[in-house]
């Protein structure tokens, strides 16, 4: 007989896992799959922790009811953990998000198997998604893609200088002291600390705004 998937299903919401699982089903038998569910970080740290063989794939909400104690906040957390001790493990993250630089950078700090967002959900892209990770390829929905190349070609618009002093700004180097750095004189310098905030949309700003922004670019 064949081994059975072994699947993990983590989603604050019992209707959505059964929705899961019947996709799953109108594709797979019942008896090549091996569900276990969690409703929670606490539920699914659990789970993670104490399975004697790892999960072959997991689907992982987001957003999720924390466990504090293991410091799990979220389903980012959670594929962290995953990586740490079962990297064999594949995970399909799911999302309402559609932001553009949330979804990068949940990219860039899980590098997950799939991303699935929820406004792109179909049934059929979801088997797809299922299957592609199956076959050790990546896949991202629609909006995950968009997402993707949105944001290569709009941080592709920085060059090195640009990134320098932003790196530089948020280790708390002075403007005044950034040439002893990088170079260049201060008015180069504050000509593309100027640009930096047009590009990045700051009309009114300090170098505090330019750090938080280009955190939340997963650019430092």
């Amino acid at each position: 007989m064949t081994t059975p998937f072994r699947i993990l299903i983590i989603d604050d919401h019992p209707s959505m896992i059964e929705g899961y699982k019947s996709i799953l089903t109108t594709k797979y038998s019942i008896e090549s799959l091996e569900v276990t569910e969690a409703y929670n970080c606490e539920m699914a740290y659990q789970y993670i922790t104490q399975t004697i063989r790892p999960f072959d794939i997991v689907l992982l909400d987001l957003a999720l009811p924390a466990f504090e104690p293991a410091k799990l906040f979220s389903g980012e957390d959670l594929a962290k953990l995953i990586q740490k001790v079962a990297n064999e493990t594949k995970i399909i993250m799911l999302t309402s998000h559609t932001e553009a630089f949330i979804l990068y950078n949940l990219i860039r700090k899980t590098n997950p198997a799939a991303v699935l967002v929820k406004s792109d959900f179909r049934s059929d892209e979801f088997l797809k998604a299922f299957e592609c990770v199956l076959d050790g390829e990546t896949y991202y929905s629609t909006t995950a893609s968009k997402s993707l190349k949105e944001v290569s070609m709009n941080n592709d618009a920085l060059d090195s200088y640009d990134r320098k002093i932003i790196s530089l700004l948020a280790k708390g180097i002075k403007t005044k002291n950034l040439p002893d750095h990088i170079g260049i004189s201060v008015s180069a310098i504050d000509k593309r600390k100027a640009q930096i905030k047009v590009f990045f949309g700051i009309h009114k700003g300090n170098d505090e705004d330019v750090i938080r922004e280009a955190r939340k670019r997963g650019l430092v």
